[in-house]
């Protein structure tokens, strides 16, 4: 209990709730603008390979 104080009523604490949030924050966004470059790639790449065959 003493730690989960500390947590949220300390200076540190609250940076590291700070960091924690970000660090989480940033995985998410960095996920979905990885899947959605990769999806634009594959799909331009299936465009090129399309019109190559023609």
């Amino acid at each position: 209990m003493k730690a989960l104080t500390d947590l949220l009523s300390t200076d540190y604490g609250l940076m590291s709730l700070l960091v924690i949030a970000f660090t989480l924050f940033m995985s998410i966004w960095f996920g979905r603008f990885f899947k959605r470059h990769i999806e634009e790639d594959a799909a331009r790449a299936a465009r090129a390979d399309q019109s190559a065959k023609l």
